[in-house]
């Protein structure tokens, strides 16, 4: 019996050790790898912001990098009104405060890059927590990302407005 443990001892050492130097090593990467961050963006080329972000309407992700500290991972979007809006959710539970570290980053400085089809646009998120857009962004993520949640309350702007949800508009530098 006392193998045994010792085996799994071994197992379960050798995929912690695994597990953090592949985190560590995404901390070096090019852009993030699916829901892994990783480093800031070494490749694209910069290019101007379009007055008009619709052409990324039916686009699942983006990826974003954030300045301080200069890690970068891909997010969930929503195009309302031609305006691009990031959102976070999960804010107010536990598992958000560990795996939603990015908002908080954003209160010392709002300024991205966004990479999109390797283009670099240097954005700004601006945080909105009340107003006229929150509804059709929410109806929007809930159309791309919960089809079927129709009338579930998905959309509701409490959400937003209690701090739960944290909703971000691609602003200008």
């Amino acid at each position: 019996m006392k193998k045994f443990f010792k085996w799994i001892s071994i197992i379960i050492g050798t995929l912690v050790i695994a597990l953090g130097l592949f985190l560590l090593s995404m901390r070096f990467s090019d852009g993030p790898r699916e829901i892994f961050s990783g480093g800031p963006f070494t490749s694209g080329e910069l290019a101007e912001a379009p007055e008009n972000w619709s052409f990324l309407t039916d686009r699942g992700t983006i990826d974003f990098q954030t300045m301080d500290p200069d890690t970068s991972r891909t997010v969930w979007l929503a195009v309302h009104d031609r305006r691009l809006f990031l959102v976070s959710g999960y804010m107010n539970t536990s598992y958000g405060g560990i795996w939603k570290q990015w908002p908080h980053y954003l209160e010392n400085d709002d300024r991205v890059i966004l990479r999109i089809d390797g283009q670099l646009y240097e954005q700004r998120l601006q945080r909105i927590t009340e107003g006229p857009e929150i509804v059709p962004v929410l109806d929007e993520l809930a159309r791309k990302y919960f089809p079927g949640a129709t009338g579930s309350g998905i959309s509701s702007p409490v959400s937003v407005t209690n701090g739960d949800t944290w909703m971000y508009e691609v602003v200008d530098r």
